[in-house]
């Protein structure tokens, strides 16, 4: 299937990003592509190194006549994002990702694709390899675990790079230049919990709500789609009355994903299954009106299991469900300076019950464009689950990037784009955590803008890339590195 994407057009970033995919590269487990990244620049015989960070730094000299034009660095990172739908059998640790070509579109077989940011690297390092551009100096980053905390942008240290330029490859609507993003912070939520004997005459039940898009929590947070973990526990919250106990609970995935499925083990007096039945079905026929538009594949299922060992005591239920439904999700405010842009959101992306330390873990990602804002919906989530019970860290806070609508990188790439098609692209801002922000704490002088193809549902098994803007998004960077003003 890989071989199929190598033959698309422009054939050799399409062939680099192919040996991408035959990679494992999920967050935190990225030695294998930062070694064949490094092999990369060393058999092109470039200057090539791996810092302490795991960030691969790749060098490549001006073409003949452009030795004095300002110094690009090119920036992507190379993990990805592991989700996959449920009936699908893959590990992302050691299966290559199986590419399809859908019409006018490149996915993945049950699993997230890697385009999101495997298309960008794959275009620096296809800079990196081409005999025939025109270019200044050249500098590749590609930075280490940034899905699960920007490790390597915060990593990175002073004087490594001698560029004035950086051009993020991380964005995800071709047509659209990005000149600001969110900045972030991970709140970690912790209930301690006792265990409790299953009652006698009690049944036990598996309670699943799966089928939703999930996505990426900062992109498609404004496409108001469903929360498994919200609808799991409108379930329990609403079944208080018939006694319902809850033994496990175990949604969501990854702090920066849209959680898509939950599931848990409840048990239910023998005598009410029929009623807990019938509430699960009309809480289903609601939630399921409520997105009908947004998550049209929504199941919620029952169905009998083994009985638990034991139960979670009640008044732990009791918080964790309250705390649940009263914790701030989705879309908290739009910004007032740039329409259609999510300013401030909160995720509630994990919550696992763990029968050996007997806690509950539970993550939301927060994200905003406004420090103050971030700072306070922290202080909110603190606030909801500390008085549930559970210790509350607030941790991995990382700075947005602030617009320069004076940026000089800017204005060439407006008018480049416009020359050549036309038109002048969309300034946009971003309400995802861009690198950007970061990497300017130690490179403050950096002029920076971020572009990119056109994906879908990053994050997600639905994520895919558009074949046609890939072309446009490389035509687009050769022709801006061709007019790179001299220094």
């Amino acid at each position: 299937m890989s071989k199929e994407i190598a033959n698309l057009e422009p054939r050799i970033l399409w062939e680099i990003f192919s040996e991408m995919t035959q990679i494992p590269r999920p967050s935190n487990h990225e030695e294998q592509i930062q070694n064949w990244a490094v092999s990369f620049g060393e058999k092109l015989g470039l200057e090539t190194s791996k810092d302490e960070a795991g960030n691969v730094i790749i060098k490549k000299p001006a073409t003949p006549g452009m030795e004095n034009r300002k110094t690009v660095v090119l920036q992507g990172h190379l993990d990805m994002v592991p989700q996959k739908n449920s009936d699908k059998v893959h590990d992302f640790q050691n299966d290559p990702i199986e590419t399809l070509i859908d019409g006018e579109w490149v996915t993945a077989n049950g699993t997230t694709l890697g385009a999101d940011n495997g298309i960008g690297s794959s275009a620096a390092m296809a800079v990196l390899a081409s005999t025939n551009l025109k270019h200044g100096p050249i500098e590749v980053l590609l930075t280490a675990t940034e899905e699960t905390g920007m490790d390597g942008a915060n990593g990175l240290k002073a004087g490594v790079l001698d560029a004035e330029i950086l051009i993020n490859t991380d964005s995800e609507d071709e047509g659209e230049l990005y000149v600001g993003c969110a900045g972030g912070e991970d709140a970690n939520i912790s209930f301690n919990y006792t265990t409790e004997e299953v009652p006698v005459g009690f049944v036990a039940l598996q309670l699943s709500v799966t089928g939703l898009k999930g996505g990426h929590s900062g992109m498609d947070i404004i496409l108001g789609r469903g929360n498994s973990i919200k609808t799991f526990f409108r379930i329990i919250n609403a079944a208080e009355e018939l006694g319902v106990r809850l033994a496990s609970i175990d949604g969501g995935s990854l702090r920066n994903a849209i959680p898509r499925e939950a599931f848990g083990v409840v048990v239910v007096e023998e005598a009410k299954v029929a009623d807990f039945i019938a509430l699960v079905d009309e809480i289903a026929d609601a939630v399921k009106a409520e997105l009908a538009a947004t998550e049209p594949d929504l199941d919620i299922a029952v169905e009998e299991t083994e009985l638990p060992e034991s139960l979670i005591d009640v008044a732990t239920q009791k918080n964790v469900t309250k705390a649940v439904v009263a914790c701030p999700n989705g879309v908290i405010r739009m910004s007032d300076s740039m329409k259609g842009l999510v300013e401030t959101s909160t995720n509630l992306a994990i919550l696992k019950s763990d029968a050996a330390s007997k806690t509950i873990n539970g993550g939301c990602l927060m994200r905003s464009s406004v420090d103050t804002a971030k700072t306070e919906l922290g202080t909110r989530l603190k606030a909801v689950f500390e008085l549930a019970g559970a210790e509350v860290t607030l941790s991995g806070a990382y700075p947005g990037w602030k617009p320069n609508m004076d940026s000089p990188i800017l204005k060439t790439m407006q008018n480049v784009y416009n020359d050549k098609w036309g038109k002048v692209p969309k300034i946009m801002g971003i309400h995802a955590g861009l690198e950007c922000g970061i990497l300017a704490q130690n490179y403050p002088h950096w002029d920076m803008i971020s572009f990119g193809p056109t994906i879908r549902f990053p994050h997600s098994p639905d994520e895919k890339v558009n074949i046609e803007t890939v072309k446009k998004f490389w035509e687009f960077l050769v022709a801006t590195l061709e007019v790179i003003p001299e220094e």
